[in-house]
């Protein structure tokens, strides 16, 4: 079974779902059967590389002014706190992303891209880590066990920055217009950080679909009789 999140480094309720989709996941019997990939996308593809500006400050802008981005971040907070996360929204710093993607597709060539994806939300949500200084990158990617030298010779050049664009094509002609989503199996989808309990029945339900139960008819006492390795089919008279 393939699973595609999208999701951005810098959205709240993608860490959130990312927590509650790991708990339905592992309460899956065939949990070992599917594969995860994760998607890019960008909830601001024009924010700056070298933001100073916290995302509280560049939400108030946006939303209403500092009351109203306070609620909303205080809410959010609780629910993150209630997927035993620590979110510090005061101190998120407001940049960039696209080089935190090429990270994370660079990071799954070597087999670690749950590993960076988990590594950058952290970075941002709790650490307060500019995740669109490439320094900073190599540093949290050397935390996970990639090469320093090789992660920063990537990110200096344009590396991965069409397999980045790709996502952001490939979630277009999915019709996704807000993350997190999920794309099981390219059949079913699920949009934003969903209970545990809705991502559990949707992985059961796809799986069954895709793995049918074999229905036997007719009588046992009829049928061919198999012991070790040979099957004795009943002879008629």
């Amino acid at each position: 079974m393939k699973v595609e999140i999208w999701s951005d480094v810098a959205c709240p309720w993608c860490y959130i779902g990312k927590r509650h989709f790991e708990a339905a996941l592992a309460e899956f019997p065939q949990r070992e059967q599917v594969d995860i990939i994760w998607r890019s996308y960008q909830l601001d593809p024009n924010a700056p590389r070298d933001s100073k500006q916290t995302t509280g400050e560049a939400l108030a802008k946006k939303f209403g002014g500092p009351e109203k981005v306070k609620v909303m971040n205080e809410r959010v907070t609780q629910v993150a706190a209630e997927a035993g996360l620590e979110y510090h929204l005061d101190t998120a710093i407001y940049d960039n992303t696209f080089d935190a993607h090429r990270l994370i597709h660079f990071a799954a060539h070597k087999n670690l891209q749950d590993e960076a994806k988990e590594r950058l939300l952290k970075a941002h949500f709790t650490e307060g880590a500019a995740v669109s200084d490439i320094n900073e990158l190599v540093r949290l990617g050397t935390e996970i066990g990639l090469d320093a030298d090789e992660l920063q010779g990537a990110l200096e050049s344009d590396a991965y920055a069409d397999e980045v664009k790709a996502d952001f094509q490939r979630g277009s002609m999915f019709g996704i217009q807000g993350v997190p989503f999920f794309a099981i199996d390219e059949k079913y989808g699920v949009s934003g950080a969903q209970p545990s309990q809705v991502f559990a029945e949707v992985l059961m339900k796809a799986w069954s679909e895709s793995h049918p139960l074999i229905n036997l008819s007719g009588s046992t006492q009829d049928a061919g009789v198999c012991e070790g390795d040979n099957c004795a089919i009943p002879q008629n008279d």
